[in-house]
């Protein structure tokens, strides 16, 4: 990999088809309490709930890179622009200004942040190849993203 390329992507999961919190009946037992009284702290729920049961796979964003076969033969750098989820700011993660909705989240007390994150994939990657990593930013709910290679 003496001459990398480099390609911008964005990753193909839209956040308003992301699972809402609840959707895991099971693992929230009492998540409506909190996204309805205390809706600020719902990230922090999250990450409590993850660090005790383990990660959910309804979590994982997917992604898919296509690459040409000379592409994949010399590897290359790609920059995904990954959507996060975080607290809307006009509302404070409320969701509602005074007694109205709040129009920059539209009620749901979350905005999302596209993230910049730099991928190098090797000279010579497989058609099928998964790539696995976390996002923390301070701002921001952690994630879990999934890029799998497809050569075209």
């Amino acid at each position: 990999m003496n001459k990398q390329q480099r390609r911008s992507f964005d990753v193909r999961l839209a956040p308003e088809r992301w699972p809402a919190a609840s959707s895991a009946p099971a693992r929230d037992s009492f998540a409506d309490e909190v996204a309805i009284d205390f809706p600020s702290v719902d990230g922090v729920v999250d990450r409590m709930r993850e660090t005790f049961l383990g990660p959910e796979d309804s979590d994982l964003l997917h992604a898919e890179l296509r690459l040409s076969p000379r592409e994949a033969f010399d590897g290359l750098i790609v920059t995904l622009a990954v959507p996060l989820r975080r607290t809307c700011e006009p509302c404070g993660g409320r969701g509602e200004v005074w007694t109205e909705p709040c129009a920059a989240c539209g009620g749901t007390g979350h905005a999302f942040l596209r993230h910049p994150v730099r991928l190098a994939v090797p000279a010579g990657v497989a058609d099928g190849a998964c790539f696995r990593f976390r996002i923390s930013t301070p701002q921001t709910a952690a994630r879990r993203v999934q890029v799998t290679v497809a050569i075209r």
